[in-house]
């Protein structure tokens, strides 16, 4: 695996008369545009919100000293290729899911979303609350980086098939799109799973090169059409419970900034990472009411389907422990994980079925 070492340089010392001019960090003077490419299409529901979000967050938040020039996939280089331009210095940010980039080290999916991980108030806790950003910036630094996430899709949907599946068999040599590590524990199942952007995958459910997919949720599925080539909708999946976006900077880059300016960048995307969430379950249910009530046929997934994606998904995450830094980042979600979840399934899930009971017969 390369990773890359990057040299931290101290602050320039000198005599205590110009300890202001010396001391300082050079920063870069003046306004400046930071190219931004993106792993998805101009325009795309939810997740394109969340990088124009962004960009108008840093410009308004530094007055305009920063402005944030997006590139759609394919505009600058390809959605699967914005991870390499921005550690090679040929773009400033990156706007993706960065479980996308499980290829260059596997702990990248935490920041994301794992099979079998949290939801997207677990996430929170683990990220806000706890050490998650922290080693979000570990493993960024990795690779002259600098991250944070920027996006929340909240739960994703099972998928999009064309026919049913009755049985963990009935996933062998399915044709399946699900990136990150969700997609590597489908496998495990015999399916032929695929990784292609999301503006790709309409064209290839249309010409067969895909028999099912999974892109987001009702309201972003509906946007793309996928109610168009598939008629069953598994509204629960196990491979994202809580997916995150992110932002990442070229770490010479984001040292060159301000402080100002750096926080600028982290507050922006956590200011988007909240909004998009709240746009993603405002968005979800009228969507897939319009879904069902346009001919979409949902399904569940049987408990024994549930029980392989489960045994899958912990042998995938077990297989990769041998990396102190993926098993650092798994401990770490997995404590925040099980002490999170204990409280809110005595809390929070204990009152919403409560409430829903209640409510439903009055």
């Amino acid at each position: 695996m390369d990773r890359r070492s990057f040299l931290k340089t101290s602050a320039l010392g000198g005599s205590a008369a110009a300890a202001t001019s010396l001391a300082a960090p050079a920063y870069a003077q003046g306004k400046r545009t930071l190219t931004m490419v993106c792993t998805w299409p101009r325009g795309l529901a939810g997740v394109w919100d969340s990088v124009e979000r962004v960009a108008s967050n840093v410009s308004a938040a530094t007055d305009g000293q920063i402005t944030v020039d997006t590139k759609a996939a394919g505009e600058l280089v390809g959605a699967l290729e914005v991870f390499d331009a921005v550690t090679a210095g040929q773009a400033d940010m990156y706007h993706g899911a960065d479980y996308y980039f499980v290829g260059q080290h596997p702990a990248w999916a935490y920041f994301t979303a794992v099979p079998f991980g949290m939801t997207a108030p677990e996430m929170m806790t683990w990220y806000y609350g706890q050490d998650g950003m922290a080693l979000h910036h570990e493993l960024g630094e990795v690779f002259g980086l600098r991250s944070f996430i920027a996006g929340q899709t909240g739960a994703q949907g099972g998928g999009w098939f064309r026919r049913e599946v009755n049985s963990a068999d009935d996933f062998k040599g399915l044709k399946f799109r699900m990136p990150g590590l969700g997609g590597e524990a489908l496998s495990k199942l015999g399916a032929s799973v695929q990784n292609i952007p999301g503006g790709e995958i309409y064209q290839a459910l249309s010409s067969g090169a895909l028999d099912a997919t999974e892109w987001i949720g009702p309201w972003s599925d509906e946007k793309l059409g996928l109610q168009e080539v598939c008629d069953f909708y598994y509204p629960a999946g196990f491979h994202e419970p809580g997916a995150a976006l992110s932002v990442a900077t070229n770490l010479e880059v984001f040292n060159s900034l301000t402080p100002s300016q750096q926080k600028a960048i982290e507050i922006a995307s956590a200011d988007a990472h909240q909004a998009n969430y709240a746009q993603f379950i405002a968005n979800n249910g009228p969507a897939l009411a319009r879904l069902t009530s346009g001919g979409a046929q949902l399904r569940s997934f049987a408990d024994d389907i549930w029980d392989a994606f489960g045994s899958a998904s912990v042998e995938l995450l077990n297989s990769y422990t041998d990396d102190d830094l993926f098993k650092k980042i798994h401990e770490s979600a997995q404590a925040s994980l099980r002490a999170s979840s204990e409280w809110l399934s005595q809390s929070d899930s204990a009152y919403a079925s409560q409430r829903n009971r209640v409510l439903a017969a009055m």
